[in-house]
């Protein structure tokens, strides 16, 4: 079987990177619109890079939250960014291709793109902070070699810390504001598809600033709240989920306080290596009472089947920030019964590609 594939793809190849098979699929009426949709697809791949460009400049100059208040003539965008009106001009129709902005009579108008990226709470917060990662990605062939980057990694400095709990207050404040702005979307679908009706005591481990907490006592007010993560950024859970125990350590290093009957890691695994995450797992199951579950939420890999945004997005972004990688259910439901764990499930989500939660029994 394997002598057969390799034998296939060898072939298609050879017949894909012919010139004369190129213009003849282009000209066939049966095959014109996939070679259409082929050429078109490779170039988005060459152009990638200035699209998200494109992206990160109207959100830098705040243009879709200034046209969610409806249409606006070029020149009064380009005043309110101080950039010259034949700059701003071909920013607008770049972004139009887009579809984050569209032409209205003259003037420009929120795209629909553009409208379902106000309406996901903390995506441009997200994007904003991309560009350390576009600095990373400057040159990807040294980031691949260094193993990490210069620049996202100083972003998230409890990843290439020996000691994280020592991390100062000044260090983590710009990661854990992002966490909490884009956190409400998250807890929302997470939310949508576990119902924690019958869970008595939840804590949210690696909760940073208790976003996530705070949706969870919104929607099921009976549960007692506990939040672990950081000294220094446990501080600001207080404030934010007054009701909720918050304890400050190291889950790498430090036992988690015991009592739970659920407890959840959004969006924690994927930031660490193999032996972190066993670590981590291990100390979940402890701090576990008897009959409960441990809710996991993060970005995971689909492989063998390929996906861009695991392998592609996360694959890199979590290179250049140091430690981590989206990892398939199947091998974290392995490494959870090495934890003692007994039944994982894997639960149906909106935006799999995104998020995907894994529920395992104690």
């Amino acid at each position: 079987m394997f002598g057969l594939r390799t034998h296939w793809i060898n072939w298609r190849n050879a017949l894909l990177s012919n010139p004369q098979f190129q213009r003849f699929a282009a000209d066939f009426p049966l095959t014109r619109a996939i070679a259409h949709d082929r050429t078109d697809a490779l170039f988005d791949l060459v152009a990638g890079f200035v699209y998200s460009q494109v992206l990160h400049a109207c959100i830098q100059l705040n243009l879709l939250k200034i046209l969610e208040s409806g249409p606006q003539e070029a020149s009064a965008l380009a005043a309110a960014a101080d950039v010259p009106t034949s700059a701003m001009e071909r920013l607008l129709r770049a972004a139009a291709a887009l579809d984050l902005v569209e032409s209205v009579g003259g003037r420009f108008a929120l795209g629909t793109q553009g409208a379902a990226l106000l309406g996901n709470a903390g995506l441009a917060d997200m994007i904003r902070h991309h560009g350390r990662l576009y600095a990373d990605m400057t040159d990807p062939v040294a980031l691949l070699r260094r193993g990490r980057g210069e620049q996202l990694s100083n972003y998230w400095p409890y990843a290439t810390s020996a000691q994280p709990s020592d991390v100062a207050d000044a260090a983590v404040s710009d990661y854990s504001a992002l966490m909490g702005a884009t956190q409400p979307a998250v807890a929302a679908d997470v939310l949508d598809a576990y119902s924690m009706r019958r869970h008595r005591v939840v804590m949210d481990v690696g909760g940073g600033e208790g976003a996530f907490l705070a949706a969870v006592g919104k929607r099921w007010p009976h549960l007692d709240l506990r939040l672990f993560d950081l000294p220094a950024v446990v501080e600001r859970a207080k404030q934010n989920v007054p009701r909720a125990t918050v304890f400050g350590g190291n889950f790498l290093a430090d036992t988690l306080p015991p009592g739970a009957d659920l407890i959840t890691l959004v969006r924690i695994l994927h930031d660490h290596d193999d032996e972190g995450v066993a670590r981590i797992l291990s100390a979940a199951r402890v701090a576990l009472a008897p009959g409960g579950k441990l809710l996991i939420a993060e970005p995971m890999s689909a492989a063998p089947r390929a996906d861009r945004v695991a392998e592609a997005y996360f694959g890199l972004y979590l290179l250049a920030m140091g430690r981590g990688q989206a990892r398939t259910p199947k091998l974290l439901s392995q490494w959870l019964r090495k934890a003692g764990f007994k039944r994982t499930r894997l639960l149906r989500m909106r935006t799999p590609f995104l998020l995907r939660i894994l529920v395992a029994d104690t």
